[in-house]
């Protein structure tokens, strides 16, 4: 197994706080860890943005869209996802209307994807969370061929918020297969520990979701 430096797990980190209940006064204590733990990146509520008065020193600003059900439409998740660009999100995790792809509707899936990929235009990164464990594996390989045709940056296995659960070693070596290193791996939801995180990362993932960051990085060796 792979085991990688708390520096090392912590460079591929989202730090992660998306509960309903967050204030600012907690993104703030958020932030604070990212920078004393050296992550990636913050990820947060798009209502919690613009950081004002937040430094990130170095430390990416990541959000959502269309969280956690995915059932908006294509123009508003291009709206929201607009406007988190425009308050200086870095990163933007739009989850896809699964309605879509369980229905085979493939091409409206795509479409609404690159809907919201043209209101992230690089350099921002956008990442297209496909909610893992509702798929079957063919559903799981569309859902990356669609996110990769729309010029999407990443897949990403969960929101972390469904029934269903979280990431899983089968979910993201199946992910990494078929994107073939054209798109990064997001892994998240569920990872809670060293071990775990380890596992996602041998099984292809290049970017980890989660918000016990201060436990998982204190299991590395």
């Amino acid at each position: 197994m792979t085991t990688p430096t708390a520096a090392a797990l912590a460079g591929i980190i989202d730090h992660t706080l998306l509960t309903p209940e967050a204030t600012a006064a907690d993104v703030a204590d958020l932030v604070s860890q990212a920078r004393r733990f050296g992550t990636w990146s913050v990820c947060i509520s798009p209502a919690m943005l613009p950081l004002s008065g937040v430094e990130l020193g170095g430390v990416r600003l990541a959000t959502v869209c269309g969280f956690p059900s995915g059932k908006h439409t294509p123009d508003v998740k291009a709206r929201e996802a607009a406007e988190s660009v425009a308050l200086d999100a870095d990163e933007v995790d739009m989850v896809i209307n699964l309605g879509l792809l369980r229905a085979g509707r493939v091409t409206d899936l795509t479409a609404e994807i690159a809907t919201v990929r043209a209101a992230v235009p690089a350099p921002h990164l956008l990442k297209v969370i496909i909610e893992s464990a509702v798929l079957s594996d063919e559903e799981i390989v569309t859902a990356c061929h669609c996110a990769e045709e729309a010029g999407a940056d990443f897949v990403k296995t969960s929101t972390g918020f469904h029934k269903a659960g979280g990431a899983s070693v089968h979910a993201v070596e199946l992910m990494a297969a078929t994107v073939g290193g054209r798109l990064g791996v997001k892994a998240s939801g569920g990872i809670r520990d060293y071990e775990t995180a380890c596992a996602m990362i041998d099984a292809g993932a290049t970017r980890l979701g989660v918000s016990a960051t201060a436990s998982i990085l204190a299991g590395a060796r």
